[in-house]
């Protein structure tokens, strides 16, 4: 490897690395700001490019920041930290603007306000991993190392709520009196209002005794455990909760949930499903994705990769009728209930491919005047290639357009602005990962009739 070379930082990458050349050689610095003098040492070279570590700061950036967690630089939950909140944001503005142009070719003719919050605790879902290193003591639980298969001696996370933090190292040593520690490759993490919930994946069956005392260790931590045996369908509590009491409330204390208040809704959810990470940050984003649809009392509106309902049913506060598509069965039927126990009637869920097009049930509608669309990091290529098919007095009026991958947001911006009639009229991002380089971010595309 070589080190002690100096360089000077252009720009940031996508991946919140700093950027400089040797030459026409660009150089990736892992920990390095814009207009900063650094030396660093290489850690891979190829014919184009190397990536490289920083080891001393000569110059530094007016944005860069003491971590504030311990373990930052190791662990690869993280990897801006080193930035301050509002550089933060304004470096994923730029990415999320740079994609647009450069993948899309498209403008946003206004740039929405950035959502950002706590920039603490925020994590309410993990997956941590867990392993047997006796090099290091025992059992490791915790996020990898950054760019490794390693776990990270975690003895603490900023990012994941106090409480779970905290129970890092219980776990370690609870996990260490288990019969079978090495069969045990994860956890994962879901936090609600009211409770914890650790899924345990567990490549054998657990004893009598294994199961005693994950029982004991919920009861001591406030922990409710699930188990996974064996693949995602096979996860089951591994005690029943309490019964609801005499008052026959809708939900109890025991029952993972989180509450959506300006609608006077709540939502519960299995530790498995999917929901937003950050739920101060999905209160906000919600609001505001309402906002920027704008449904009227008399409107039918369409919410594509709708989950358990997150986006449909604020919008069936404000709508005549709402239908949710959605790839998973599960999550469309808890879509269902959790709109069958709050009252509301005038939804419809259905299962659907979204990644091949628009399911019959769509089709064979009438026609939705606004859509709102929240897919994964692939993208909405199918819908926005069916879109440009569909007869234009068929098209939505208004699309809402919820993304966390600027890339495939940008190409399917072009799309729906070059070949299906849209106008994208804003766009802003998301700040939904703080410390990391994940860009999370809103459009809006207004038909032109």
């Amino acid at each position: 490897m070589n080190t002690n070379e100096w360089l000077k930082i252009e720009s940031l990458d996508q991946d919140g690395r700093g950027v400089a050349r040797r030459n026409e050689k660009v150089i990736f610095v892992q920990g390095a700001l814009p207009g900063e003098t650094v030396s660093v040492t290489t850690l891979r070279s190829k014919p184009s490019y190397e990536v490289a570590r920083t080891e001393h700061v000569f110059k530094a950036s007016p944005l860069r920041v003491k971590p504030q967690c311990p373990h930052y630089g190791v662990c690869g939950g993280c990897s801006m930290q080193h930035i301050d909140a509002a550089g933060q944001v304004a470096f994923k503005q730029r990415v999320l603007e740079d994609a647009l142009h450069h993948i899309g070719g498209v403008k946003a003719a206004q740039i929405l306000t950035p959502i950002h919050g706590p920039y603490w605790g925020y994590r309410h879902r993990a997956r941590l991993t867990v392993k047997l290193v006796n090099k290091k003591g025992g059992i490791l639980v915790g996020f990898h190392e950054k760019k490794s298969g390693y776990v990270a001696d975690m003895k603490q996370c900023e990012v994941l709520p106090r409480h779970v933090s905290d129970l890092l190292v219980p776990t370690r040593r609870l996990i260490e009196t288990l019969s079978r520690p090495n069969r045990i490759p994860q956890i994962e993490v879901a936090v609600g209002d009211t409770q914890t919930a650790f899924v345990l994946r567990h490549m054998e069956p657990l004893t009598e005794q294994d199961q005693q005392l994950l029982k004991d260790f919920g009861h001591l931590h406030g922990v409710t455990w699930w188990l996974q045996p064996a693949g995602p369908d096979s996860v089951h509590l591994l005690e029943k909760p309490m019964a609801h009491d005499a008052s026959n409330e809708r939900a109890s204390i025991n029952e993972l949930a989180y509450a959506l208040p300006a609608y006077n809704l709540r939502m519960p959810f299995k530790p498995t499903d999917f929901t937003q990470v950050n739920p101060h940050i999905n209160q906000v984003l919600i609001a505001r994705a309402l906002s920027l649809l704008a449904p009227q009392p008399t409107d039918r509106i369409l919410d594509l990769f709708c989950g358990l309902g997150n986006f449909s049913l604020p919008l069936a506060r404000h709508a005549a009728f709402v239908m949710g598509v959605e790839g998973s069965l599960s999550l469309t039927r808890q879509a269902q209930h959790n709109a069958q126990v709050q009252g509301i009637h005038h939804t419809e869920f259905v299962v659907g491919n979204l990644f091949e097009g628009l399911p019959l049930a769509v089709t064979e509608a009438l026609t939705f005047d606004r859509w709102l669309i929240d897919p994964p990091r692939d993208g909405a290529l199918a819908v926005a290639e069916a879109l440009v098919t569909m007869p234009l007095n068929q098209r939505p009026k208004r699309i809402v357009y919820v993304s966390c991958n600027p890339a495939t947001l940008a190409r399917d911006a072009a799309i729906l602005v070059l070949q299906a009639n849209y106008q994208l009229d804003a766009a802003g991002v998301i700040n939904m990962f703080p410390h990391t380089a994940h860009v999370e971010s809103m459009a809006v595309f207004n038909l032109i009739e």
